[in-house]
């Protein structure tokens, strides 16, 4: 039986290229996962002993990116389809598997013809080094490796690695090289995201987070009493990032410099795309005095949700908090922000520099110039281990309670909020 394999441009020179390896680096909607659904059926039907794998960084992943792509695509060649386990028996008797990078033990003992790696800068290098590539030894099978880079990691070593060995193939595209995405889609990512997270997502550039990440000509100013009619307008939330008490109690010092970590609370209105950051509070506070601070700033600004990161120094600051609320009849919207997984760095970055970067961001020139100073400071050396980033990183966490604010009045339990500033 013939099937109809389409592809644009782009794709098809992958496809057809007959290297054993292929490392492929491609911008967000270039149409990496389609062109492995299509490499995962042929190279399947071709195979006269041995089984396929496609492996994302999770099984849910996996299924979610693949499995109706590839029942749609193979509708023809598909002899069944086990839901639960995501496996696919094609007609001559071949079977491709969906696999998580993040279960190794489902990757062991098997012998295979062809493996996908999706999303490899998301995975641990040992699963291809010590898991999948033995698999591949009986019948010298081959492989994909496709994703979109995440700076300097493994994923850009395995590429420049693979651009000097026999029988290794690399290729990079850009997003745009996808004929079937809208230009203007395009265009509107350039001038909402920061040039490093275009550059990576759009570009499929390796450039890596480093210092400059923030440049001084981005700072943007605003004084209060121009811009009253604008605050009236917007939301003020506040975000916490807190540090430890028991070793301000214990008059410890910190692993940065001469200084413990601070507790920073970063109160901001938000008006449309603006942050307009109208004060970062911050210091070395005990329990007891962190809590009357988030509460006194929530009262001084009015905030309409406080957001505090999740872990045991919010449970900690917790009982506190809601006996200063008590105390002061009067109760505040307390939720939860997270690092959702990331790495401060990536974090922050994302966050924070396309909103700087494109103006979105202003700072209240009538403010405390010690947290003006701190924060410029903290903003400009930042990703140096060596100096402290708490006030930045009260900062960066906004963009989840101006979301959740949004959120408040929204009852579709699975709806996720796409910022294209932030990049997430």
């Amino acid at each position: 039986m013939e099937i109809d394999v389409q592809l644009h441009d782009a794709q098809l020179e992958i496809f057809q290229d007959e290297s054993r390896f292929k490392v492929v680096a491609a911008g967000r909607r270039f149409g990496k996962s389609r062109l492995a659904a299509w490499v995962l059926l042929i190279k399947a039907l071709q195979s006269k002993s041995k089984d396929v794998f496609y492996v994302g960084p999770t099984f849910q992943q996996s299924k979610d990116i693949m499995w109706s792509m590839l029942k749609e695509l193979g509708e023809g060649v598909i002899a069944s389809a086990h839901e639960n386990t995501a496996v696919l028996t094609l007609i001559n008797g071949r079977k491709i598997y969906l696999k998580g990078s993040d279960r190794p033990d489902t990757l062991r003992g098997v012998g295979l013809e062809y493996v996908v790696l999706d999303e490899y800068a998301s995975m641990k290098p040992v699963v291809w080094e010590q898991i999948l590539r033995p698999t591949l030894a009986d019948v010298k099978g081959g492989a994909l490796f496709i994703g979109t880079p995440e700076g300097k990691n493994h994923f850009y070593d395995l590429f420049m690695s693979a651009e000097n060995t026999e029988g290794w193939a690399t290729f990079q595209f850009n997003s745009t090289d996808n004929p079937l995405l809208d230009e203007e889609e395009i265009n509107e990512a350039r001038n909402t995201m920061s040039t490093f997270a275009f550059k990576q997502e759009f570009e499929a550039s390796f450039a890596s987070f480093s210092g400059g990440i923030f440049k001084e000509d981005w700072l943007r100013y605003y004084k209060e009493e121009e811009h009253r009619d604008t605050l009236r307008q917007g939301s003020t939330v506040i975000a916490v990032d807190p540090a430890g008490f028991e070793a301000v109690a214990n008059g410890q010092r910190g692993a940065k410099g001469s200084n413990l970590d601070e507790t920073a609370i970063a109160i901001v209105t938000v008006v449309g795309d603006v942050w307009y950051v109208r004060d970062i509070r911050h210091g070395r506070w005990d329990i007891k005095r962190t809590a009357a601070e988030i509460f006194n700033a929530a009262h001084d600004y009015d905030a309409v949700v406080i957001g505090i990161e999740r872990g045991a120094l919010r449970n900690a600051i917790h009982p506190y908090l809601e006996d200063e609320q008590r105390r002061q009849g009067r109760w505040l919207n307390i939720t939860d922000v997270t690092h959702g997984g990331k790495k401060k760095t990536d974090r922050i970055t994302w966050s924070l520099q396309g909103r700087m970067e494109h103006g979105r961001v202003k700072l209240n020139s009538n403010g405390s110039s010690v947290w003006h100073k701190d924060f410029i400071g903290q903003l400009l050396d930042f990703p140096n281990k060596q100096t402290h980033d708490d006030l930045i990183d009260a900062l960066a966490y906004i963009d989840q309670v101006s979301v959740a604010d949004y959120m408040s009045s929204i009852e579709v339990e699975d709806w996720q909020p796409l910022d294209l500033v932030a990049g997430y």
